[in-house]
């Protein structure tokens, strides 16, 4: 099969109408819009459907398109923060870099931990130079933290919301992975395919910002996403 049967091309960019939808919040400084699984955020070296390609649709009445503050996964969905002009999406990144930000996760996993919370204080390291982003533990490699607590149990998986104190790539993968309760889906670090059903089920469903000095931080919830609700369901969620 060549190369070009073995990309994932089913995934489509989105239209004005779409992208807009997906705003979950809209100030003079931000936006936090609810990004698709299976939609990378950025152009990659081959081309093909991305996230920032429908930005323009997002000006709404600025001078240029906002700009990403951070970024997801491919496969991962959910909460997402742009900038709207510079001086903002400065403000935002070292917000994200001095971990100012507070981030939840929902996760579904296999199997999953006997205790109902806890912290993983696990270093992380490239896996090697040809793979990139990919992660390991690693005791010499980046101090990576992540808080996690058990918000329901059913049918060998857990429904888990994920902290991420540190922000490395791939963290909440290769710390799930790592403890023997990979994420559902994940066809890195875990059991999932290399195509096709079940999609990645980490979704950034919470996320709190303090933007403005002299006020509260800025709180944006994310729907789960259709892909996770059979199995959120089977872990005990009721819909919201």
């Amino acid at each position: 099969m060549s190369e070009s049967h073995n990309e994932r091309i089913d995934i489509p960019g989105l239209t004005a109408e779409e992208i807009q939808a997906r705003v979950l919040h809209r100030d003079g400084l931000m936006l936090v819009i609810d990004k698709p699984a299976g939609l990378p955020v950025h152009r990659g070296p081959k081309g093909g459907a991305n996230l920032e390609a429908s930005f323009d649709a997002l000006r709404f009445g600025l001078p240029r398109p906002p700009v990403l503050a951070h970024r997801l996964d491919r496969d991962t969905s959910g909460c997402l923060v742009l900038g709207r002009h510079r001086k903002a999406t400065a403000s935002l990144g070292l917000l994200f870099k001095h971990g100012k930000i507070s981030k939840t996760y929902w996760a579904v996993v296999e199997g999953g931990p006997t205790e109902d919370e806890g912290i993983i204080d696990m270093p992380l390291g490239r896996l090697n130079e040809e793979r990139g982003w990919w992660q390991k533990p690693d005791p010499k490699g980046q101090s990576a933290i992540t808080n996690w607590k058990v918000l329901g149990r059913g049918h060998g998986l857990s429904w888990l919301a994920l902290e991420p104190v540190t922000g490395r790539t791939h963290q909440l993968r290769v710390h799930s992975a790592a403890l023997g309760w990979p994420i559902v889906g994940d066809n890195i670090y875990g059991n999932g395919p290399r195509f096709g059903e079940p999609t990645l089920h980490l979704h950034s469903r919470e996320i709190g910002i303090p933007i403005s000095k002299n006020k509260e931080p800025v709180h944006v919830v994310a729907p789960a996403p259709a892909h996770l609700h059979q199995r959120l369901m089977a872990c005990g969620w009721n819909g919201e």
